[in-house]
């Protein structure tokens, strides 16, 4: 009886275990990916890729859990070991490429720096998903790709038009930013 009594509280808490250390990796990676952000190692683009992997593992996970009573087998937590592996290898290559975000001292580019210092902070709170940041990336990396093209055409800056159209969309995405973080 004792027997029996020791082998189920080891087997709940190596369950608990595998929850834990699989939620806790998610939790560090999550926090080196904001420090990139933060620090501008990380390109919007960059951060978009590997907020889009790790939703596809958390829904990964989600979808194993609930297969099995909200439990992970031996071989899921393995799989998933591996897969957050690839991750963290993903996040050192970006992290250390050499491309960096330089967002230059015109209100433009403070307002990026701003923006993007708004997620990361969202991202190490917590309060931004992996789904909800990729999306605000993308959005991010749309409006630095048109920045940049405006700025080749006019010999490196912008009309007063193509500031106010800029605006207008930071200002969109500023509101996103916000929706996100407080939904």
């Amino acid at each position: 009886m004792k027997r029996v009594a020791l082998t189920t509280i080891c087997i709940a808490l190596f369950s608990v275990g595998g929850f834990a250390q699989v939620n806790a990796r998610r939790e560090n990676q999550q926090d080196r990916i904001a420090q990139g952000v933060q620090s501008g190692q990380l390109t919007p683009g960059e951060t978009a890729n590997l907020e889009n992997n790790e939703r596809a593992l958390n829904g990964e996970i989600r979808h194993d859990r609930a297969t099995d009573n909200g439990k992970l087998t031996p071989a899921e937590r393995a799989r998933i070991n591996r897969q957050q592996n690839r991750l963290s290898n993903q996040i050192y290559r970006d992290k250390h490429n050499g491309a960096v975000d330089h967002f230059g001292n015109s209100e433009v580019g403070k307002r990026q720096e701003n923006q993007q210092d708004r997620i990361a902070q969202g991202i190490k709170s917590g309060h931004l998903t992996a789904g909800q940041t990729a999306n605000l990336e993308s959005r991010e990396t749309g409006l630095n790709r048109e920045v940049r093209a405006d700025r080749r055409a006019n010999g490196g800056s912008l009309t007063p038009g193509e500031r106010k159209q800029v605006n207008g969309q930071q200002n969109r995405l500023s509101r996103a930013i916000y929706k996100d973080k407080h939904s």
